[in-house]
């Protein structure tokens, strides 16, 4: 993969003015309780200060930033630029630009295969996944894989061997192996397939219909779906509660959060009296809140999950997408889609 030495010197000495300049700085910025969220509408991250609850810093990004990726190794979060065709590495703990990855095309989203060998990235806009193999540093691609149409969000099994793609306009569900970089099955889901989640065990896989107002259970060894749970029309995107049971999903739609017993598979019950277009969604380290972005209303929300309401919004920027927590344990699933 080529670096261009000239534009990330510019993007860096850019983002790096910006946050120089940013209000309220006074105090250094490496905090373990900092926030990323990305702006994809104006191609910019917002830093967001955990226990103040308020913004410290906006960094440029390339254009239309959705979702991001802390690096296996913790050491630098990764902001999937898809229109912009690369990748902005950054610190997770200050939102400082370290570097730059050009051509890496249309990554709409992006995830690290639990042994950490590949990295997949999927185009929205251009019908496929690429597969990597991963360093520790750099991604070389392994191949790329025609999927239509719109492959958008990911999952991976624990061995490594199968990333799922759901497919959101054919709505479709995609089998694909990683060893051999091939479309093992596809089935049909219902309109406009979304998050993925995998449920303990490894025995089913939750799908977020966006197009419906429910989450298909996929029985992904027999490619069936066993039953839907009725959540909220829009249903989008997934976050575990880390309890070991429940998974909130995201109702872009009926801008609503339902929580899913993961034992039971049903909706124990749903957060209302939300801002429109709940999006991503990330848990803090004491489990007691949910900051989720607002798709449609150029804010984050922050959830107290011991009552169920909304008790703060804080103003970002246009379209507000993926989220980040620096003081969560390293993952190597997609945050967000």
């Amino acid at each position: 993969m080529r670096i261009s030495f000239f534009s990330t010197f510019a993007r860096t000495f850019a983002a790096s003015a910006v946050l120089s300049a940013a209000a309220g700085f006074g105090a250094p910025l490496a905090h373990a309780d900092n926030v990323i969220v990305l702006n994809s509408g104006e191609a910019t991250l917002s830093l967001i200060d955990q226990a103040r609850r308020e913004v410290v810093g906006t960094v440029p990004t390339g254009k239309e930033p959705h979702h991001l990726m802390v690096t296996p190794d913790n050491t630098s979060l990764i902001v999937a630029n898809s229109v912009s065709d690369n990748l902005m590495f950054v610190d997770p703990k200050t939102g400082k630009v370290q570097r730059w990855l050009e051509n890496i095309e249309d990554p709409y989203q992006l995830g690290f295969s639990p042994d950490r060998k590949w990295l997949v990235t999927a185009g929205l806009r251009l019908d496929r996944i690429d597969i990597y193999h991963y360093d520790g540093h750099n991604p070389t691609l392994a191949a790329r894989l025609p999927l239509a149409t719109m492959p958008s969000h990911l999952a991976f099994t624990s061995d490594s061997k199968t990333v799922f793609v759901t497919l959101q306009v054919s709505g479709e569900l995609a089998a694909v192996d990683l060893p051999t970089q091939k479309v093992k099955w596809k089935m049909k889901l219902g309109k406009a397939p979304a998050g993925l989640w995998m449920t303990p065990g490894e025995k089913y896989l939750l799908v977020g219909m966006t197009g419906a107002d429910y989450v298909a259970v996929v029985d992904w060894r027999n490619q069936k779906i066993i039953k839907t749970i009725p959540t909220g029309k829009g249903a989008h995107n997934f976050r575990s509660l880390a309890d070991g049971r429940h998974v909130a999903v995201s109702n872009r739609v009926a801008s609503t959060i339902s929580i899913i017993d993961e034992d039971t598979l049903t909706n124990v019950g749903n957060i209302t009296g939300l801002l429109p277009g709940p999006d991503d969604m990330e848990l803090t380290a004491d489990k007691r809140y949910l900051w989720v972005t607002f798709r449609f209303a150029k804010r984050v929300g922050i959830i107290d999950l011991t009552t169920r309401k909304l008790i703060q919004t804080i103003a970002v920027g246009r379209s507000p997408h993926g989220i980040y927590f620096f003081d969560r344990a390293p993952v190597t699933a997609p945050n967000g889609a």
